[in-house]
């Protein structure tokens, strides 16, 4: 059964408990592009910076290959209050993935919150869920 707007909305504002500016900083850090999986391919990107194209007009075209901590912190920027009222209806299928992962990690991952070290913290992270603030 899939959610409704509203729960996915007050989930994700339950979830992402790291501001736009906290989540760009953790982005910029060699730590961050090193916690998740590695793909299989030659890009080296870990899955949770897997590159995507952005079909937002507002976003320049050298935006335009972001990864999901990068279309947070937008999300997160043009609504900084997190008023439900204020997301975009775009926003609502990426809010969607961050809530589905975020619980997802949390509920295998007791890890996370004990270790700020551990693969897991870093990459919830990188989803904007940081585990020692939890």
């Amino acid at each position: 059964m899939v959610k409704d707007d509203q729960t996915v909305i007050e989930e994700f504002n339950e979830l992402v408990n790291m501001d736009s500016g906290e989540l760009e900083d953790w982005l910029k850090e060699e730590d961050s592009a090193g916690a998740g999986w590695k793909k299989a391919d030659e890009t080296g990107e870990t899955i949770g910076h897997e590159r995507y194209a952005l079909a937002r007009s507002e976003l320049r075209p050298s935006r335009l290959r972001s990864h999901s901590g990068r279309m947070i912190v937008e999300i997160l920027k043009r609504n900084p209050s997190r008023d439900p009222e204020k997301y975009d209806e775009e926003d609502i299928p990426h809010m969607r993935k961050v809530v589905a992962y975020c619980k997802r990690h949390l509920a295998q991952e007791g890890k996370a919150k004990q270790d700020p070290d551990s693969k897991s913290a870093k990459s919830l992270r990188n989803w904007g869920h940081n585990p020692q603030k939890a």
